[in-house]
């Protein structure tokens, strides 16, 4: 029953209750010794074109197949654990230099994700983006840790995936900034803000107009009139 409550039942990691519970242990050990705890959010590129491309019993497998290896990457003192989906958090206890954590990735555990998966007579190839947060560095609580992991993460998405990125300052802003986005966006299609300006489209050749584009702007009440870019 304990083992069912603090593990995911497909890679039989550490879930997401064990997962923050060893986290800050590790913080607490780290604070005493003076070193480092690094919090690497992983999520698999692309996941989804595996399972519906090839079906759910293939993707189970192959996040199993990404579990091992993960565990194989690391030091047996280090925990990997599953969150949910194609999503894996790794905590590296003991970190005595910021370099480590970079090292690591890019000896052993990217390579070794990168490797073909043989699952069910198909060779898959997948990759990762991660995402680092460092503490102290980077926060003292284990949920501010997660999160600035996990918003690291997407930055090393958005840059084409297969890579990793570390949280920092800016990149904490710019976070905030497209929270702020959205819910003036929600605001906007509720109080009508966005509008449609229409340009011509007009043939040189046969000197006459073709139609219209409609291009969306936003009537920004503290902006002024926004455009797409």
């Amino acid at each position: 029953i304990h083992f069912l409550a603090h593990h995911d039942m497909l890679t039989e990691l550490p879930n997401r209750s064990l997962c923050i519970e060893r986290l800050r242990m590790a913080m607490q050990q780290a604070q005493r010794s003076g070193e480092k705890v690094g919090v690497l959010f992983i999520d698999l590129d692309r996941f989804k074109n595996v399972n519906d491309s090839l079906g759910h019993p293939v993707g189970d497998a192959l996040l199993r197949s990404v579990a091992r290896r993960l565990n194989d990457a690391v030091r047996v003192r280090d925990t990997v654990s599953r969150l949910g989906g194609d999503e894996f958090v790794v905590i590296l206890n003991g970190v005595k230099a910021d370099e480590e954590i970079p090292r690591l990735l890019e000896n052993r555990l990217l390579p070794l994700i990168r490797k073909p998966h043989l699952i069910d007579g198909n060779e898959l190839h997948v990759s990762c983006s991660i995402g680092i947060a460092v503490y102290p560095d980077d926060g003292t609580d284990a949920g501010v840790l997660l999160k600035n992991a996990d918003a690291a993460m997407y930055r090393a998405k958005e840059a084409g995936g297969d890579n990793y990125h570390l949280h920092s300052t800016a990149l904490q802003s710019a976070a905030l900034e497209r929270i702020e986005l959205e819910c003036d966006l929600r605001r906007a299609l509720a109080q009508g803000e966005l509008v449609l300006h229409y340009q011509p489209i007009y043939d040189l050749r046969e000197r006459r107009f073709h139609g219209f584009e409609a291009l969306v702007r936003w009537q920004h009440p503290e902006r002024g009139l926004l455009l797409p870019v």
